[in-house]
């Protein structure tokens, strides 16, 4: 691993790169930008720049080869750590009299699965299902370690991912340590939702904000990361992932599992069925239905690639409209239904479905309730679809 390894972002890497090489490091940092845009993966490579005993101050960043490199990447790197929302039970420790500390062991085999999902994807964002977000205890823990100084080197470094879901009293505590930072502390907050934390918190920290990852750069990675991918095949999930590296991820990862066979087409049939029964008259109630079935038989991922496909179905429609000659489509393999869709529906509100489809998509990568998230996003997309229509039917 190195600074070269950062896919996009040649902006956020050369500030960062510049202020390391010239000891001009910020006290804190603020990485915000849209979920897979890398901010997590970006902001270990700093710490392991800063904690490699081999090459970490060179232009190209940490070796990955020395055991601080390997340390880092199994996530056991004493001078890191890494704060994400937690449930309450894991911070009760193993001592607790509770009965067979049994809350305990469950939710520390599900803090171990999240880690192992981690160290196999950098671009995953770990969260509990069950957790309040990030607990006072948790940032207690921090103050703690803070008074220590780091192993080797000149810098400890605090990760705190998702740092938009510190609980109040945590983020006041947080607060107090970014008033009178450590010299030997780098903070790392990472949010895709700034606005969320205290301003207080957010004037202590220099922002550095990231990008959704254009399509060239993502399938050029594509390319070097997994050569046995066909080409048609790269090119739907480059589509699917619409600029989230966590999820081409997670999609190239599905594609080294025995017996595999793409589901990309299969969802988006169903995405498209469903789509159908929201526009057609006296048939609203089956799209409810329908959301329902899909939130149970199919995963958080597999819903988010669901939403996915419908906006993907409702971009190719708007350029359609806009100019039947439209050649680069998200679903060329489907132009004949996307240009009925464009006769039938010519003036969706993309802009507000867009807004819909990607609040539904980081609620659900949130670990909000699945069924609360269809039924919403059923109800709100039909209006926004057929809304210019009606309104010209008015004049």
């Amino acid at each position: 691993m190195s600074w070269n390894t950062v896919i996009g972002q040649q902006q956020q890497v050369r500030v960062l790169r510049s202020a390391l090489l010239g000891g001009r490091l910020a006290h804190a940092y603020l990485f915000t930008g849209p979920d897979g845009a890398g901010k997590e993966m970006v902001a270990f490579e700093l710490a392991k720049a800063l904690s490699c005993t081999s090459s970490g101050t060179s232009p190209e960043g940490a070796c990955g080869l020395c055991a601080d490199c390997r340390e880092m990447e199994a996530l056991l790197h004493p001078n890191v750590e890494y704060l994400f929302p937690v449930e309450s039970a894991l911070l009760e420790g193993s001592d607790s009299p509770k009965k067979d500390n049994r809350k305990f062991t469950e939710a520390k085999e599900r803090y171990d699965t999240l880690l192992e999902q981690k160290k196999a994807n950098p671009y995953f964002t770990p969260c509990m299902d069950r957790s309040m977000g990030i607990l006072t205890e948790q940032v207690i823990q921090l103050q703690q370690k803070a008074s220590f100084m780091p192993r080797e080197g000149s810098r400890k470094v605090f990760i705190i991912s998702q740092a938009d879901r510190l609980h109040p009293s945590a983020a006041n505590k947080l607060l107090k340590l970014l008033e009178e930072p450590p010299p030997h502390i780098l903070f790392i907050l990472v949010s895709s939702r700034p606005e969320s934390l205290l301003p207080t918190i957010r004037s202590r920290c220099q922002e550095i904000i990231f990008q959704r990852i254009p399509e060239r750069e993502l399938r050029s990675w594509m390319e070097e990361q997994r050569t046995d991918i066909a080409p048609d095949e790269r090119e739907s999930i480059v589509k699917a992932s619409r600029g989230s590296l966590r999820r081409a991820w997670e999609l190239m990862l599905n594609r080294m599992e025995p017996g595999f066979e793409p589901a990309e087409k299969a969802i988006r049939t169903k995405a498209l069925d469903y789509l159908r029964s929201i526009l057609m008259a006296g048939h609203f109630h089956k799209a409810i239905l329908s959301a329902e079935e899909q939130t149970k038989n199919l995963s958080r991922q597999e819903l988010i690639l669901f939403i996915s496909s419908i906006l993907l179905f409702l971009q190719d429609a708007m350029h359609r409209s806009i100019n039947p000659a439209f050649a680069n489509l998200n679903n060329p393999d489907i132009a004949d239904a996307v240009d009925r869709f464009a006769r039938n529906f010519p003036n969706p509100d993309l802009m507000a479905i867009s807004t819909l489809a990607e609040e539904s998509i980081r609620s659900l990568e949130r670990n909000a309730g699945s069924l609360l998230v269809m039924a919403a996003f059923t109800s709100q997309l039909r209006p926004l679809i057929k809304k210019n229509q009606e309104n010209q039917g008015k004049n």
